[in-house]
């Protein structure tokens, strides 16, 4: 009797046994399957469907595993793919023809622009890390050529400015002055582009880095940055009744934040909008402890948020950006009633996490708010200069790409370049 009860139990057991084994291969066949179905998904398409997709994306493959078997015998065992975000990769465009003019005097990273009818004001800015410039240069669009050169205030920030302008003065606000990742200041300045004279104005309530900065309804408006430890986001906005490069109010007036904090954003005021367009959270800071104010690499988000304020002061959330994009605090321009925006930095590379340039030319219909993609700059690049003069767009300035197959910066340039171009 034992020996039957053994038997029976040996039998039952068996019986469980190919059960769970059958049951493990169903299961197994339908993972795969479902891994093929979610590979060959639509869902999964190149860089050209992000303006249509917030997050679309491609397929990568990983690096294969090499293992060596025998003399000279090399196998490689794939790895499977996975899927990875495209907003890094180049978006499709048409080429531009682009023509190479004088270089600036200087190279120039994190600089700022000004266009005042046919001449450019090329302020401070990055020679390179640890050298930073303190002075404006001025190119002549009618003579294509660089024609004169002044001295910012020995106050004044060197870059991460904000800046805005009425036609003839010029107001910089806060930003970082020295090299490598110095403390904020929260002076404010003018210029008088007509008789190239600073004067003070009031500081700003907080010292920002890169915020972005308009005039706008009679008031100069200032919004969000990094605060202080040059990382975290502000929120805030202020903003001051100005004329003719005075201010009209002693102190700042608190307004509605802004959705969205951090710096390097583009701030464009056209038919009594005010537009706030890309930028990121997160920078680099200054290491504890280091008296130069050494950079350390942090986490940085970038965006493609765009933000609009109107008659009612409330923030409209507008269509995103193609791809997120930052750096672009001067790289815009106004043309035929829409916002031409050049080059910029979008979202890190998803395996390295190196910082990735952008290359293309953004158009923002400013009847429809909706973006095109109209065409390439000769090269990535972040931080441009633009101005536009004659049916010319002109950049100059900032950090360039390694070349056609990588786009993570490497050299500050002074180029300027133009195109032809017609919308």
């Amino acid at each position: 009797m034992v020996r039957s009860a053994a038997k029976h139990s040996f039998t039952k057991s068996t019986v469980i046994l190919s059960l769970v084994s059958l049951l493990g291969v169903a299961l197994t066949l339908d993972f795969l399957w479902a891994s093929s179905s979610s590979s060959s998904s639509p869902y999964l398409s190149t860089a050209s469907n992000w303006a249509r997709e917030k997050y679309s994306t491609f397929e990568v493959p990983n690096n294969a595993e090499i293992e060596k078997i025998s003399d000279d015998k090399v196998q490689t065992n794939r790895i499977p793919e996975r899927v990875l975000s495209a907003t890094f990769a180049d978006l499709p465009a048409p080429a531009l023809e682009w023509e190479q003019m004088q270089s600036a005097p200087v190279p120039r990273l994190d600089g700022s622009a000004i266009q005042i009818n046919n001449l450019l004001y090329v302020f401070s800015g990055y020679g390179t890390l640890d050298y930073v410039h303190s002075h404006v240069d001025i190119y002549n669009f009618t003579d294509n050529t660089w024609i004169e050169r002044f001295e910012t205030p020995k106050e004044m920030a060197n870059s991460h400015l904000g800046m805005a302008c009425d036609g003839r003065y010029v107001y910089v606000v806060s930003g970082q002055p020295g090299p490598q990742c110095g403390a904020p200041t929260a002076r404010t300045f003018v210029l008088d582009t007509e008789t190239r004279k600073w004067e003070s104005f009031p500081p700003l309530p907080a010292p920002r880095y890169a915020p972005a900065t308009q005039l706008w309804r009679g008031r100069l408006h200032v919004m969000g940055g990094s605060k202080e430890n040059r990382h975290t986001p502000g929120v805030d906005h202020w903003s001051i009744a100005v004329k003719n490069g005075k201010a009209l109010e002693k102190e700042w007036r608190t307004e509605v934040p802004i959705p969205r904090g951090g710096p390097h954003r583009a701030c464009v005021a056209v038919d009594d909008r005010l537009f706030v367009i890309g930028g990121q959270e997160g920078d680099f800071m200054a290491k504890p402890g280091s008296p130069i104010f050494k950079c350390s690499r942090r986490l940085e988000v970038v965006y493609g948020d765009v933000y609009m304020l109107d008659g009612e002061m409330k923030w409209k959330i507008l269509t995103p950006l193609p791809k997120p994009n930052s750096h672009i605090e001067s790289s815009w321009i106004i043309l035929n009633n829409s916002i031409i925006i050049m080059g910029g930095t979008t979202e890190k590379h998803p395996v390295n996490k190196r910082m990735i340039l952008v290359g293309e030319v953004f158009q923002f219909h400013l009847d429809t708010l909706k973006w095109s993609v109209i065409g390439k700059l000769p090269y990535r690049v972040k931080t441009t200069l633009a101005g536009f003069w004659n049916g010319w767009l002109y950049f100059t300035s900032g950090q360039r790409d390694r070349g056609p197959d990588n786009p993570q910066p490497r050299k500050v340039v002074g180029e300027m370049w133009r195109t032809k171009l017609s919308l």
